[in-house]
């Protein structure tokens, strides 16, 4: 199971984002005010809102002094920085008209910024002080700038219908935000974790080749000393027959020696076709299925087929995904699991049944999301009870439609009950130096 624990890291929100943000805000305040009071003309107090604007350019002139640009802040100081801004902003339309003023749909910004980089409370936090920032100003405010010939005047139901548009708005958009950016991190997350997984498995198999490597630096040496062992046995006296017969002894280790480092050098073999890197079949269930034959559950084999079985280049990430799928039915089977395989000329499916609970069918539809959200399943494994689905079945099925497979997940036909996952893959993919198309649900 790969665990990542830097998802706390990944959500905190840097230093260099919430200034930059906030001179965008000042510099867009300060055109606001400055085309209203000398371009269009409406007196308002100007002055006491640039008292507000400047404040904020202080704090991001102290803040940038005062901390590196790549300073991530933590979540309470976001929060009270975002706080800031929605009763910095109040302020100005407190000034400038309240609600009436078309500038206040721009309270949704803090909230939005911390549903998508904060924990939901302080999100909710910073939500309840936006709703009550803008309750006094639909009741408070200055007029809104205008001609000083028209009055313009807003009823109360008209400021409440403003009140509520935002308040929705700042729900609706907070809760949407969050959910997409914690879908789009946990994602981040799994597929760094199945990268990681793969890593691996292409790390194990790569040890032929540093055997090579080794077998190939060792061949001099040997050869040297089997040499020097023939000069000896040469030199040797006859009437020493103990020693002639160790020195014949010693020619036969290093000639079975350099038997054992052939085979070494042989699979460092970049040839896709070399026998130390084809499976059949028979032998990829078997290499899946042995780490899990003292689990306790039986295991039934069954192969069908026209008489020519494929015979597929080794790859890690089938290796590993399959053997994750037989070890969840392990997990969950009562007490069977049954691989069944079948090819023909075009396909090769294997089949992974246990005889367990199956599948739960509120999840059925989402199983290969890479974290499932609701409600507890009835999925567990027998021997923990937190258990669940999840990462592990995202890994393995991301790794098997790498390897130009379709992955389909269900449950077996009542009466009976039980998990079924069928692995189908066009056979060019497997067989060596074949192409790697992907096939359609439709083309099955």
């Amino acid at each position: 199971m790969i665990t990542l624990d830097y998802e706390y890291d990944a959500r905190r929100l840097r230093m260099e984002t919430l200034l930059m943000l906030r001179w965008v805000a000042i510099a867009g305040q300060a055109a606001a005010c400055l085309g209203v009071y000398f371009i269009l003309g409406f007196d308002f107090p100007v002055g006491l809102c640039f008292v507000f604007i400047t404040a904020s350019a202080t704090l991001n002139i102290g803040m940038r002094f005062g901390t590196p640009r790549s300073f991530r802040l933590g979540d309470v100081e976001a929060a009270v920085l975002l706080g800031y801004d929605i009763i910095q902003l109040g302020f100005l339309l407190y000034l400038t008209g309240g609600l009436t003023n078309s500038f206040a749909m721009l309270f949704l910004t803090p909230v939005i910024i911390s549903s998508v980089s904060l924990p939901s409370n302080l999100t909710l936090l910073l939500g309840i002080v936006m709703v009550a920032v803008a309750t006094v100003l639909a009741v408070e405010y200055y007029p809104l700038p205008w001609h000083p010939d028209e009055k313009l005047t807003f009823p109360l139901l008209y400021r409440a219908g403003i009140w509520a548009a935002l308040a929705l708005s700042a729900a609706f958009i907070g809760i949407y935000a969050a959910r997409v950016s914690d879908e789009a991190r946990l994602l981040a997350d799994a597929l760094a974790a199945t990268e990681l997984v793969l890593e691996r498995e292409q790390h194990l198999s790569q040890l032929d080749g540093l055997a090579a490597a080794a077998a190939h630096e060792l061949g001099t040496p040997l050869a040297t000393i089997t040499l020097i062992i023939r000069e000896l046995l040469k030199s040797a006296p006859e009437n020493a027959p103990a020693l002639r017969d160790d020195l014949k002894l010693l020619v036969q280790e290093t000639a079975r020696c350099r038997e054992i480092l052939g085979k070494l050098a042989s699979l460092g073999a970049t040839d896709q076709s070399s026998v130390m890197n084809l499976l059949s079949i028979d032998t990829l269930i078997q290499e899946v299925v042995e780490p899990q034959r003292e689990v306790g559950v039986e295991v039934e084999i069954s192969k069908s087929g026209p008489p020519n079985p494929p015979v597929l280049t080794r790859n890690p990430a089938i290796l590993y995904g399959l053997g994750n799928l037989v070890e969840n039915a392990m997990d969950f089977a009562a007490s069977r699991v049954k691989i069944d395989a079948w090819w023909s000329p075009s396909y090769v499916t294997i089949a992974i049944q246990d005889d367990g609970p199956g599948f739960p069918p509120d999840i059925l539809d989402r199983l290969g999301d890479p974290y499932l959200r609701g409600r507890p399943t009835e999925r567990r494994t027998k021997n923990d009870a937190e258990s669940g689905l999840g990462l592990g079945l995202f890994i393995a099925k991301t790794l098997l439609e790498r390897s130009g497979a379709i992955v389909e997940i269900g449950n077996v036909s009542p009466p009976r009950t039980g998990a079924i996952i069928k692995v189908t893959w066009p056979r060019a993919a497997l067989e060596p130096a074949a192409a790697k198309p992907r096939i359609s649900q439709q083309d099955k």
